[in-house]
């Protein structure tokens, strides 16, 4: 849809097309909610109107947010799975992000809207962590009140200015649309030469679920870590022996482990990222053996349920 299509929709019922742009974005579609916003504060003419406007984001935000919550309370793990196989670099994997969320809490609901990514995983993770549902609704409100409220207060605060950009792209259309391409083609580059550095990086011998079962039942049985998020953990099995961790505590939790004896990492997330990564950390900090497990908690999991047949 072009600039004038969009000013003139705008212009007709700036609520209804604020409301379907917020909720389609905050659902999690590639649509751009902020220019609208931006265009949509510099069109509005009362402060009355603007309210109506921040009303009818607020509301297609928290709904979003609350079918993101209900699909964590519903299916939990295997949102935050799906989620994070969605990911173009799996070393950003879910269990890190939800360390993240357990990390800071109430306030990072808040602060979700203004961090890429972070606001498609924080609700599904404070549904399947059991958050208090008020308590949640009332954090992504005014998380989406702030949100909504810079974009649409900046753009009647700087209305000529707003204006002057749109004025200055419908007369530059192409030369507009190509820069858009050339910076999105330039992201998607960026993105995708992380994830072959760290498929580089990552080619670490693995060892595979029966492997590791063997080796647990023996004297000298390594030292696994478990880096998989609380809510994936609270809602599975536990590994037998296992230590939970991160990758932020990581040495830590294995520090007084001797560096001579094997350790054994695994994850839930795409390409056993997180497992992959806090093997390579081990190694460089002069452990001699650390393997990730191949296929993860899954192929553990799928270890032991054929053993059981």
């Amino acid at each position: 849809m072009e600039i004038a299509q969009i000013t003139r929709a705008l212009q007709q019922d700036a609520v209804t097309v604020v409301f379907l742009n917020v909720l389609l974005q905050q659902i999690g579609l590639p649509v751009p909610a902020v220019p609208t916003l931006l265009l949509a504060g510099s069109l509005a003419t009362t402060p009355s109107a603007l309210g109506q406007v921040l009303a009818a984001a607020l509301v297609a935000s928290v709904i979003a947010d609350w079918l993101w919550y209900w699909s964590g309370q519903l299916f939990g793990y295997r949102v935050l799975a799906g989620l994070c196989k969605l990911s173009i670099n799996p070393s950003s994997c879910v269990s890190e992000t939800e360390a993240r969320f357990i990390r800071w809490g109430l306030p990072s609901l808040v602060l979700a809207k203004f961090i890429p990514g972070f606001s498609t995983v924080a609700p599904p993770i404070a549904g399947a962590l059991r958050m208090n549902q008020l308590k949640f609704l009332l954090a992504a409100g005014a998380g989406a009140v702030l949100w909504a409220g810079l974009a649409l207060s900046a753009g009647w605060l700087l209305q000529d200015t707003v204006r002057a950009a749109i004025a200055l792209l419908e007369a530059h259309t192409r030369t507009a649309l190509v820069l858009v391409l050339v910076l999105l083609g330039g992201w998607l580059g960026w993105k995708l030469w992380q994830k072959f550095r760290f498929r580089k990086l990552a080619a670490l011998p693995h060892i595979t679920a029966d492997e590791l079962i063997a080796a647990m039942a023996e004297d000298d049985a390594p030292l696994v870590l478990d880096l998989r998020g609380a809510a994936i953990a609270a809602e599975t099995t536990e590994i037998p022996g296992a230590r939970r961790t991160t990758l932020a505590l990581l040495l830590i939790d294995a520090g007084e482990w001797p560096k001579d004896r094997p350790v054994v990492t695994l994850c839930a997330c795409p390409e056993d990222a997180s497992a992959k990564h806090a093997a390579r950390q081990l190694l460089d900090a002069g452990y001699l053996s650390a393997r990730p497990l191949k296929g993860g908690y899954e192929a553990w999991l799928a270890a032991q349920a054929s053993r059981a047949i």
